[in-house]
C-alpha cells in the first residue's frame, strides 16, 4: 500500500498505531493537556508509555489536531499555540482572544475554527501562516464546536448549558457568516458530526442524547444516556459517547444509537477523541489517559497530569 493508501485507511480508524508507526516513518503519539501545569504530556499510542513533557503557557486547556500541527487553547490565558507535530515543538502563541475554548480543523489541515467564549465569537486561524483570519460574532459563549465533513457547516453551542446552537456557512473559511440558530429540547453541551449526514447533540443538564439530520437540521430522535455532560465522537460507523460523572465509555451505533458496549473509565474523564483506530479519554478528576480499541476495550490506562482536560494525536518524527 503506497502513503496515500495508508494515510486512507489511518483516516477510517482501520489501521493499528504500529503499522502506522512502521509505515509512516514516525511515532503515532497522544498529546495530552495538563491543566495546572504549563505543559503536556507526550503518549506513546503503541505502549500507552509517557515519552515527553512539551512545555507551554500556563493551563492548556483544549488541543486539537489541525492537519500536521495542533491547536492548543490556553483559555485563562487569552491565548492560542500552535505546535508542530512531527516535532513536538511549540512554534507559535497568538493572543488576543478572551476566553479560548475548543477549535474544530478543516479537512485539508490549514484552518482552524476556535469557539472564544467570552468573546461571543468564533475566530478562524490559518494554521500555515499562523494567523487570525477571521472572527464572526454568534451571539452567545461559544464552546464546543464541530465541523461537517465537506466543510460547508460549522455547528456550535453556545455554552456548557447551552440554550441555543448556532450554525455557520464555512464555506469561505476566511468570510463565514451565521446562517441560523435554534434550541435544542434541553441545554446542550457537546456537538459532533456522525455518519451518514447525522449531528449529536449531547446534553448538559439530562441524561439524553439528540440526534439531528446535517442536512435540514431537522431533530430525527432523542436516546436516552449517561449522566450530562457527555461528549462524542466517531470511528467507523460506532459513535463514542463519554460520561465524565457516570465514568464510562459507551460504544453506540452511529446510525441507530444503540449501545454495543459500555466500558468503564476514570471518574472526570469527560472529553473524548479518535484517530488510527483508537479512542482516548483523559480524566479532569484524576488527571489519567484512557486508550481504548474501536471495541471500546482499554488497551492502555496512565498517569498523565494531575489534571487532563482533552488530548489529541499526532505524529512525531
Amino acid at each position: 500500500m503506497d502513503r496515500r493508501g495508508f494515510l486512507a485507511a489511518s483516516a477510517a480508524g482501520l489501521l493499528a498505531p504500529r503499522v502506522l508507526a512502521g509505515s509512516l516513518g514516525g511515532t503515532p503519539v497522544a498529546l495530552v493537556t495538563a491543566d495546572l501545569e504549563s505543559h503536556l504530556v507526550a503518549v506513546a499510542l503503541a505502549t500507552g508509555r509517557r515519552l515527553r513533557t512539551i512545555p507551554t503557557l500556563p493551563g492548556p486547556r483544549s488541543i486539537e489536531r489541525v492537519g500536521d500541527a495542533a491547536v492548543v487553547a490556553h483559555t485563562e490565558e487569552g491565548a492560542v499555540s500552535i505546535l508542530d507535530g512531527p516535532t513536538l515543538r511549540i512554534r507559535r502563541v497568538l493572543t488576543r482572544f478572551a476566553e479560548p475554548r475548543y477549535t474544530a480543523a478543516s479537512s485539508e489541515g490549514r484552518y482552524a475554527f476556535v469557539s472564544d467564549s467570552a468573546a461571543a465569537e468564533v475566530v478562524v486561524l490559518d494554521v500555515l501562516r499562523a494567523a487570525v483570519v477571521a472572527r464572526v460574532r454568534v451571539g452567545g459563549p461559544a464552546r464546543h464546536i464541530s465541523l461537517r465533513p465537506d466543510g460547508r457547516r460549522l455547528w456550535v453551542s453556545l455554552g456548557s448549558k447551552a440554550r441555543e446552537i448556532v450554525v455557520l456557512d464555512v464555506r469561505d473559511p476566511v468570510r463565514p457568516r451565521l446562517v441560523r440558530r435554534f434550541a435544542p429540547p434541553w441545554l446542550a453541551h457537546d456537538v459532533g458530526f456522525g455518519p451518514r449526514g447525522r449531528v449529536w447533540v449531547t446534553s448538559g443538564d439530562r441524561r439524553e442524547l439528540a440526534l439531528y439530520d446535517a442536512g435540514s437540521g431537522r431533530l430525527v430522535r432523542r436516546l436516552p444516556a449517561g449522566a450530562p455532560p457527555q461528549h462524542v465522537t466517531f470511528l467507523g460507523g460506532r459513535a463514542y459517547v463519554t460520561s465524565g460523572d457516570d465514568g464510562t465509555l459507551e460504544v453506540r451505533s452511529a446510525t441507530t444509537g444503540a449501545v454495543h458496549r459500555t466500558t468503564g473509565v476514570p471518574i472526570g474523564s469527560y472529553n473524548v477523541q479518535e484517530g488510527w483506530g483508537v479512542v482516548l479519554t483523559p480524566s479532569l478528576e484524576r488527571g489519567t489517559l484512557c486508550i481504548a480499541d474501536a471495541d471500546g476495550r482499554l488497551l492502555h490506562r496512565l498517569a498523565a497530569a494531575r489534571s487532563s482536560h482533552d488530548a489529541c494525536f499526532a505524529m512525531a518524527r
